[in-house]
């Protein structure tokens, strides 16, 4: 109490509390809490291994989302079956879906099923980081005395995430151009393909609700023998069995292929680990596609060396 008379008598305002921010997904909890520092306190509704696209909200998630300042969540249909929840809540607290709200429509992917756009945009990492000024403005918005921070945040945040972009491109372009195709569970990596010149190939659609039939791993072990596909991959939240089933039959057919690791596709890693951020989870997704597809991951560039783990880091780091 003294030290509150004190300030109270010098004229010395007391910091704001930090705003309280609900997420959707990790990949947007983290964006904001390397853009609001500590003028925020994030939560993300979905942690590692879990599905977006099939997620219903918990009886937790109530006091959660009513507890919060500002509710993030991405749109086009990824949320699913919470985005009836999440439209409930813009009536009681400022909601934003940041995605349809950032990026602009020519830069989507348009699909021909109930999603009509693919939303797994966080795989091209210049499109998420378009995601940035839009969640600081937000924050701004209600913490205006943070406007310094969230800028200067903002300006370090983007230049890491050129440096991953410039990075994934220049380490995927090692692969054998034959080789360069990505095969995986369901359709989450088509933004990555495009943007970084990979083939992409997933045994489901979009949705991880869709059902997957003998001719759809029939159909893939064709392609994955076409192409002499070296390695495929399965997903941190997605059964391996699909997958596994694609490499049995591509072996009846006489091609030998492995499964080259896990990738983070609809969530990040643990808490607490360099996988479980933004950059890290797509610094180990490439790291494990790269070298599984016979390429060599590009020197490490100096903007990221302080983030990514010695027992991570592949190669030399750039001096540049």
């Amino acid at each position: 109490m003294a030290g509150w008379l004190l300030g109270y008598s010098l004229g010395v305002a007391a910091s704001p509390a930090p705003l309280n921010v609900v997420t959707t997904i990790g990949m947007l909890g983290d964006v904001a809490e390397n853009v609001g520092g500590r003028c925020v306190d994030v939560v993300a509704l979905m942690g590692p291994g879990i599905d977006p696209h099939t997620y219903q909200a918990r009886a937790s998630d109530v006091p959660t989302l009513n507890n919060a300042d500002l509710i993030l969540y991405s749109g086009y249909s990824l949320e699913g079956k919470l985005a009836s929840v999440l439209e409930r809540f813009k009536q009681r607290r400022p909601t934003l879906a940041v995605s349809e709200r950032a990026i602009a429509p020519d830069r989507l992917i348009r699909v021909n099923d109930a999603y009509g756009t693919d939303p797994h945009l966080w795989m091209d990492v210049e499109l998420w980081g378009a995601l940035v000024p839009t969640i600081a403005a937000a924050i701004k918005e209600q913490r205006p005395e943070c406007a310094d921070t969230l800028a200067a945040n903002a300006d370090t945040y983007r230049v890491r995430l050129k440096a991953l972009d410039d990075w994934i491109a220049r380490s995927v372009k090692t692969i054998p151009e034959q080789q360069r195709i990505l095969v995986t569970a369901h359709d989450a990596f088509n933004y990555y393909g495009r943007a970084y010149g990979i083939d992409v190939e997933g045994i489901q659609g979009i949705s991880t609700e869709t059902e997957t039939g003998i001719a759809d791993i029939r159909a893939m072990a064709n392609v994955v023998a076409e192409r002499q596909v070296p390695a495929m991959f399965v997903e941190s939240t997605i059964s391996p069995r699909t997958i596994r089933s694609v490499i049995e039959a591509a072996r009846q057919n006489g091609q030998s292929i492995e499964v080259g690791g896990e990738l983070y596709s609809d969530a990040m890693g643990e808490a607490g680990q360099f996988e479980g951020t933004y950059i890290g989870m797509l610094y180990a997704n490439t790291q494990r596609i790269v070298t599984a597809l016979g390429g060599q991951p590009a020197p490490l560039p100096q903007e990221l060396a302080d983030l990514v783990p010695q027992d991570n880091a592949i190669g030399a780091r750039d001096a540049n």
